[in-house]
Parts: structure tokens; C-alpha cells; sequence
């Protein structure tokens, strides 16, 4: 089997070698918004209203006087499960888009990722799933996390913070794998029900979280710590209303920059050229599906922040098995995002 490292510098060598110039000022732009508390609010309160027109309605105002200055109470607990899940709905979404390429049942991908013997391509495509994951948390943990250095698209990234998400993305893998045996040998509908099932579980969510949680602290040569302090078990933090209400309005952002991001490696279009033609509905089927697939990759992995139990809900599913009318609101969202941050990369 190879090893992590190896794997881990294979993924890190598929980055873009060189860039043009206007690719060098599109990426610099496109990092300055991405870390500006202003334009998350902006563009929160964008794809908020896009939500409402897509249902035929007025939007309200976005945040109403209360909502300005109110808190809520949120349980630590499941905070901390929600941090660590984010490498959980990569492999989860990325593995869905893999497979409606392969055509490959979902235990195939998880055998391959987790013996690394899965191809280049698709392990960097499973790290900007990870990356676009960890993003959509990080304003529901607090607003000002999106002004760190970090906070950058996923092509700028170190090669530490690749191979943080790639120790996530083998971990979630075996782990996933491990807990699907009973439906090895069998279709793939009834391998997706068995995913299904597992995505609404609470327990499992535990078990993932506790699991990629001990993951990230290996991978940096640690010992994992307890998962939860005693004190944690029943806890509470004050969170901001108005950030959350922002937090929730912007998974369709981080999934527009994660898959234009994807899409400019395969392609070497530019940022904005990828921009304008979603915003005007010329981007292709396929490019299209690639990006609703990240926009419900991202909305996962804010679920768990507002509660843990919204997992158990009938729409936390696998993105193959969405209604239409539900990938119609990722569509939504995605112009909507689009047509907003190219307008913003414009300016002066």
C-alpha cells in the first residue's frame, strides 16, 4: 500500500506549475473577497434573496433589528462534531461525482481511496471537495476565522494544508468503508441506501467525528487527545444570530469557488471567463452538475453546526438520489454566487 506521504506528494504535484499574469490577479482578487468579512455579508445576503426569488417569493430584508444584536446558545458537543465532519461530506460528495464518471459502486471508490489506489486526478479532486467542506464551517464557528491566512483558494494552498485534508479524505474512506460491509457484493441503489442511512446517523456522526478528529492529530505525529472534556459533554457557547444567518447564506459562495477552481484546472479558463458563463447559463450540463455537487457538499457540512439533528432529515441524503426541485435550488444558488462574485472581482 503506499504510503500517505507518497500519495499526499503525488496529489501536491498535479498544482498548476505556472500561472498567467491576469490568472495571478484573478486568484489574488478572488482570495481578498473570500477573506472580507464585508463582501460575506454581501454576498450572503445575495444568495439569500436568490433563495426566496427561486421559490417565487419577495425576500425579506436579510437581517431584521433583533437579529443584528441577538445570540443563541449553541451545545459544544456538537460543535466539536461538527468541526470534524467536514472530511467525512468530501468523501461522501466527492465519491458521488467519481461514480456518475465510473460508474463505479460506492465500495469500489472507498476500497481504492482507502488503499490508495485511487488516481491522481480524483484524489485532487476529493482534496478541493475537503477544502470546500472545511470553508463552509468555518464562519458558523466564528466570522473572523475567514480572515486568516488559510482562508485562500484551494490552489494557493501549502503542501501542510493538502495533506491535512488528504490524511481527513483516507481516514473517512476506511472508516466509511469499514461501517458498509453488510452491503458488500450487493447493487449500488442498495450500497447508496446503506450511505444514506449512515449520513443520518447520529452515531455515526459521533463515531466519524471522534475518528477524523484522532486523524488530524496522527497526521501532525500527535497523540490524540479525549475527544470531549467532561465539561464539554454538556457545555455551552454563545454565538452571534447575525453570523450564523450569514454562515448559513453562504455554502453556495465556497462552492462556486471551490468548483471554478476545479473546473480552471482542467480547462486553464479563467476565473471570471467560468464566472460569466454560469451567470449567463452557458456553462456546460456537466460543468453545472460539478458545481451542484459541491453546492450540497458544502450545505452538509453546515448542517450539524445549527443542530446535529438536521442530518436525520430526509434531504440529508447522497446528491445522486436529490429531487429535482432541490437540485434546482442548488442551481439557484450557484448563479446567483457566480453572477455576484464576478461583479465583485470587477471592481475596483
Amino acid at each position: 500500500m503506499k504510503s500517505l506521504a507518497a500519495i499526499s506528494f503525488a496529489i501536491i504535484a498535479l498544482q498548476t506549475p505556472s500561472c498567467t499574469q491576469d490568472q495571478v490577479g484573478q486568484m489574488g482578487r478572488l482570495q481578498a473577497l473570500l477573506q472580507s468579512q464585508d463582501f460575506a455579508l454581501e454576498m450572503a445576503t445575495s444568495l439569500d434573496a436568490a433563495y426566496y426569488r427561486g421559490l417565487g417569493q419577495t425576500p425579506p430584508p436579510f437581517l431584521t433589528s433583533q437579529e443584528q444584536t441577538a445570540t443563541t446558545q449553541k451545545s459544544v458537543r456538537e460543535e466539536k462534531i461538527a468541526i470534524n465532519l467536514a472530511g467525512f461530506y468530501a468523501v461522501e460528495s466527492g465519491m458521488g461525482v467519481i461514480a456518475e464518471s465510473t460508474k463505479e459502486a460506492p465500495l469500489q471508490i472507498l476500497d481504492s481511496l482507502a488503499s490508495g489506489a485511487r488516481s491522481k486526478d480524483d484524489m485532487l479532486l476529493l482534496a478541493r471537495f475537503a477544502n470546500a467542506t472545511w470553508k463552509a464551517g468555518q464562519p458558523f464557528r466564528s466570522l473572523n476565522r475567514i480572515t486568516r491566512d488559510n482562508f485562500r483558494p484551494a490552489a494557493l494552498l501549502s503542501e501542510g494544508d493538502l495533506k491535512k485534508d488528504f490524511v481527513q479524505i483516507v481516514a473517512a474512506a476506511r472508516l466509511l468503508r469499514d461501517n458498509m460491509q453488510d452491503v458488500r457484493g450487493q447493487s449500488a441503489p442498495q450500497q447508496l441506501s446503506r450511505l444514506q442511512a449512515l449520513m443520518q446517523s447520529r452515531d455515526f456522526a459521533v463515531e466519524m467525528a471522534m475518528f477524523l478528529d484522532m486523524a488530524y492529530y496522527r497526521g501532525q505525529g500527535q497523540m490524540p487527545p479525549p475527544f470531549l472534556k467532561p465539561e464539554e459533554e454538556t457545555a455551552t457557547t454563545t454565538k452571534s444570530a447575525r453570523e450564523e444567518k450569514i454562515a448559513i447564506n453562504l455554502a453556495g459562495f465556497y462552492a462556486v469557488e471551490a468548483g471554478i477552481g476545479v473546473i480552471s484546472e482542467r480547462t486553464t479558463d479563467l476565473p471570471l471567463d467560468i464566472l460569466d458563463s454560469i451567470a449567463k447559463g452557458t456553462r456546460s450540463q456537466q460543468d453545472m452538475l460539478l458545481l451542484a455537487r459541491f453546492a450540497n457538499a458544502t450545505w452538509k457540512a453546515g448542517q450539524p453546526f445549527r443542530s446535529l439533528s438536521r442530518i436525520t432529515r430526509d434531504n440529508f441524503r447522497p446528491a445522486v438520489l436529490l429531487s429535482d426541485d432541490e437540485l434546482k435550488k442548488d442551481f439557484d444558488q450557484i448563479r446567483a454566487a457566480a453572477a455576484t462574485l464576478a461583479d465583485a472581482m470587477r471592481r475596483k
